[in-house]
C-alpha cells in the first residue's frame, strides 16, 4: 500500500485539527510540527484532542506509526560557539521528544545543523554530543536524521557525514534518516539514478535506517547546494523520476511526505496561496503527469 501524504499544520486542536486537514487530500499519513517551525513556543499538548484523533485514525485505518512529527528549522546542535544557545538546543529537543511520546509519535525529523565558524569535525562532533544527551535510556522515538542540500556550512549532506553522526550515537536503534529528493537532487546526486544511490545507503549506513522520505521536485539543478522546492512534475527532477522513488518495492512501507509549495493566485501573485497536495495526491496516485495541475488547484479553492 502507497504511504502518502504531507505537511499540515498543528493548529488549535492540535492532531486532530492536523488529521482532518490530511484526510481532506486524501492521504494515509502526515507530518506536521508540535509549534511553529520557525520558532521554540510550544503549547501544551491536549490529551482530548489527541485521543480524539487516534480514534478516528483508527476509523480511518491510518497507522500512527507511519505519523511523522518535524523539528524546527531553528534548532542548531552543530553550533557550539554558545554554549547558552547550545545547550538550550539539546533542552528543547529534549522536550520536542516528550511531546512526542504524548502524542504516541515515534519519529521525529531533524535537520543535522549547520557548522557555523567551526570545522566540518567540530559541527559533526557537537551534533552527536547532542544526540546523546538528547537520546536517554527510556527514549522512544527515533531521531531521523534528513539528508541535506549542503548550503554554506551545512551537514548532512553525504552519507559519509550522516553515518559519522549514526555510529557516534550510543543508542543507535533511536537514530535513523529521512531522505529528501529535493536535497538529494540539489546536493549532487542523480535521482534517476536513484537505485545506485539506494545501494550506496545500504552498503554504508544500512536501508533499514531509511524511516521517512520527503517527496519534492526542486527548482535548481543537480549540485547546486541551494535547496528550493519546486511542485511535483515541474521542476529538474520531473514526475516520472520521483514516481520511481515513490513506488520503490524496497521502500514501501515508508512513508512519503509532501513539502512542495503552495501555489499562488497567478504565476506572478502571491497574494493568495492555496495548498496542493490533494491534486499532487491524487497525480501521484494516477501515476499520470497533469501539467495543467496549477489551474486545477485554483479553481478548486476560488470555488
Amino acid at each position: 500500500m502507497l504511504i502518502i501524504g504531507s505537511h499540515v499544520s498543528f493548529g488549535p486542536t492540535q492532531l486532530m485539527g492536523s488529521l482532518k486537514e490530511a484526510l481532506s487530500y486524501g492521504a494515509n499519513t502526515f507530518m506536521f510540527y508540535t509549534g511553529a517551525p520557525t520558532n521554540t513556543k510550544r503549547k501544551d499538548i491536549n490529551s482530548i484532542f489527541t485521543n480524539d484523533a487516534l480514534e478516528l485514525m483508527n476509523e480511518e485505518n491510518i497507522d500512527l506509526k507511519n505519523i511523522v512529527a518535524h523539528a524546527p528549522y531553528i534548532v542548531n546542535l552543530a553550533n557550539r560557539s554558545s554554549e547558552d544557545k547550545y545547550n538550550f538546543s539539546i533542552d528543547f529537543l529534549k522536550e520536542e521528544v516528550k511531546r512526542c511520546e504524548e502524542l504516541g509519535i515515534t519519529k521525529l525529523v531533524l535537520h543535522p545543523g549547520s557548522a557555523v565558524n567551526m570545522t566540518k569535525e567540530e559541527g559533526l562532533q557537537n551534533i552527536i554530543n547532542g544526540l546523546n544527551k538528547i537520546i536517554d535510556n527510556d527514549t522512544k522515538v527515533v531521531i531521523l536524521l534528513e539528508t541535506m542540500a549542503g548550503k554554506g556550512s551545512e551537514l548532512g549532506r553525504d552519507l559519509e557525514e550522516i553515518k559519522t553522526i549514526i555510529d557516534g550515537v550510543n543508542r543507535q536503534e533511536c537514530i535513523g534518516v529521512c531522505l529528501d529528493t529535493c536535497h538529494l537532487n540539489d546536493s549532487g546526486v542523480e535521482i534517476g539514478e536513484f537505485d545506485l544511490y539506494l545501494q550506496a545507503f545500504d552498503n554504508i549506513i544500512g536501508i533499514d535506517k531509511i524511516g521517512c522520505i520527503h517527496i519534492n521536485d526542486s527548482k535548481n539543478e543537480k549540485g547546486s547546494h541551494k535547496d528550493r522546492h519546486a511542485n511535483i512534475g515541474f521542476g529538474t527532477i520531473g514526475f516520472d523520476k520521483l514516481i520511481k522513488v515513490i513506488y520503490h518495492e524496497q521502500l514501501k512501507d515508508i512513508p512519503k511526505i509532501l513539502e512542495t509549495p503552495y501555489i499562488g493566485d497567478t504565476d506572478d501573485d502571491k497574494s493568495r496561496l492555496y495548498a496542493p497536495y490533494k491534486f499532487e495526491i491524487e497525480m501521484i496516485k494516477a501515476q499520470q503527469f497533469d501539467s495543467d495541475l496549477f489551474r486545477k488547484i485554483r479553481d478548486y479553492y476560488k470555488k
